[in-house]
C-alpha cells in the first residue's frame, strides 16, 4: 500500500470540508445578486420618472427657421454722377459713414441762383412799399384837389344864383370838380392795389411776404438737394451687392445701386406647425440655436405669430378644391426678437437655426412684466 504525498494529504482534506449538498436540498442564495435585483428595481423607477418629467416640459421646437437680417437698398436722392465711392464690397460701416457722393457743382450753381432770387424778391417787396407809400400820397393830393374843386363849384354856383357868375362859368366849375372827384378816386384804387401788393399788411416783414417766402423755400430746397450729394449709411451694417459699383456711373433719382444689411436689427423666422400653435404666445422666451454657430445658445422672445400660412401668402396659393386632395399640415411663421442682436451681427442673413419655445403660461406673463 503506497504513502500519500503532503500535497495529496491536503487535497483530501479540502475536498472533505467541502459541503455537497443532498438531492432535493434548494441552493443557497447569493446576497450580491439579491441586493441587485432590489436597487433595480427603484432605479427603473427612477429613470422613467425622470424621462415622463422631460418629456412633459411644456416647450414647442422646430428646425424650420431662418436668421433674418433688415436689408436697406441704398439710392441717391437727386441724380448727378458719381465722382467719390469710399464703399466695396462686403465692408462694414458705421452710421452716418460716406458711402459715396453725387456731382455737387450742379446743386451748388441752384444755391446761389436761388439765394439771388431771395435778394430779387426782397428787393420787389421794397419797390412795392415805396410804391404804395406813392400812390397814398397821391391819393391824398387828389383828394384835396377834389375837395378844393367841390367847394370852387358851391362858390360859383352861389353867385350864379345872385346873377354875378355867369353859367358858362359854373358848367366849367362843375366838371373841373367832377374830374378832380374821378382822380381822386384813381388814386384811391391804385394806392388800394400797391396796398394788396403787399399782401394787405404794408407794415409786415419783408420776408413775410408770399414772394420771399417762397423764394425763401426755393433756397431750402436747392441748400436740401445740396446736402443730399453726399450718401451716408443709414445705420451700422455691412455693404452687399456692390462689386459694380465705382466712379463716374451716372445715377437717377431713387435708382438702388446696393444694399446694406443692418447688423443691429436681426430676427428669427420660426415655420411651427399648425399642431404646434396652440400653447404658442407673444412674450413667451425662445432658445435659439444656428446651425453655423453649433454650441452656442441665443435667447430670444416671441414677438409676434404670421396672420396666415406660408401658403398662404405665396405667389402662387395652394388651390386645394379637387376630387383627389390630401390634407397637409401647414406651417405658419413666428418671429422671435433677438434679446442680443450684436451677438448674432456676425452670422450671414438667411441661416438655418433650431427654436424652442419655452410654452409655460407664467414664462410669457413674466417677459411682459419685465418689460413694462
Amino acid at each position: 500500500m503506497n504513502a500519500l504525498s503532503p500535497s495529496d494529504a491536503t487535497a483530501n482534506a479540502t475536498l472533505a470540508s467541502v459541503e455537497v449538498p443532498k438531492a432535493g436540498q434548494p441552493k443557497p442564495a447569493r446576497p450580491l445578486r439579491k441586493a441587485l435585483m432590489m436597487l433595480s428595481v427603484p432605479a427603473l423607477l427612477l429613470l422613467g420618472a425622470a424621462g415622463w418629467w422631460l418629456s412633459g416640459t411644456p416647450q414647442e421646437s422646430t428646425e424650420n427657421a431662418y436668421l433674418h437680417q433688415a436689408r436697406i437698398s441704398v439710392a441717391p436722392t437727386v441724380a448727378g454722377r458719381v465722382v467719390t465711392v469710399n464703399v466695396r464690397e462686403l465692408q462694414a460701416v458705421k452710421a452716418g459713414d460716406l458711402l459715396f457722393q453725387v456731382d455737387p457743382q450742379p446743386y451748388e450753381l441752384a444755391v446761389a441762383q436761388a439765394e439771388a432770387a431771395v435778394n430779387a424778391a426782397r428787393l420787389q417787396v421794397e419797390q412795392l412799399k415805396a410804391a404804395l407809400a406813392q400812390a397814398e400820397a397821391q391819393a391824398a393830393l387828389a383828394e384835396d384837389n377834389a375837395k378844393y374843386r367841390e367847394g370852387e363849384l358851391a362858390r360859383q354856383e352861389a353867385l350864379s344864383g345872385k346873377g354875378v357868375a355867369a353859367s358858362s362859368t359854373v358848367d366849367e366849375s362843375r366838371h373841373v370838380s367832377r374830374q378832380a372827384r374821378e382822380t381822386a378816386e384813381v388814386a384811391r384804387l391804385t394806392a388800394n392795389a400797391a396796398r394788396a401788393a403787399l399782401g394787405g399788411d404794408p407794415t409786415a416783414a419783408t420776408d413775410d411776404h408770399p414772394a420771399v417766402r417762397a423764394a425763401l423755400a426755393e433756397l431750402d430746397r436747392a441748400r436740401y438737394n445740396l446736402s443730399v450729394t453726399r450718401v451716408t449709411a443709414p445705420a451700422d451694417g455691412v455693404i452687399y451687392q456692390a462689386s459694380s459699383f465705382h466712379e463716374g456711373v451716372m445715377l437717377a433719382a431713387g435708382q438702388p445701386v446696393f444694399a446694406l444689411v443692418e447688423t443691429g436689427a436681426a430676427w428669427v423666422d420660426a415655420n411651427f406647425k399648425e399642431t404646434q400653435l396652440a400653447d404658442l404666445a407673444e412674450g413667451q422666451p425662445a432658445e435659439i440655436v444656428f446651425d453655423a454657430a453649433p454650441g452656442k445658445t441665443f435667447t430670444g422672445t416671441v414677438e409676434a405669430i404670421g396672420a396666415g400660412t406660408g401658403a398662404e401668402f405665396s405667389l402662387l396659393p395652394a388651390q386645394n378644391a379637387t376630387g383627389n386632395w390630401v390634407k397637409v399640415t401647414q406651417r405658419v411663421p413666428v418671429r422671435i426678437k433677438l434679446d442680443d442682436p450684436q451677438g448674432a451681427a456676425s452670422l450671414a442673413s438667411g441661416l438655418s437655426a433650431e427654436v424652442t419655445v419655452d410654452t409655460t403660461p407664467a414664462s410669457a406673463d413674466t417677459r411682459l412684466a419685465a418689460k413694462e
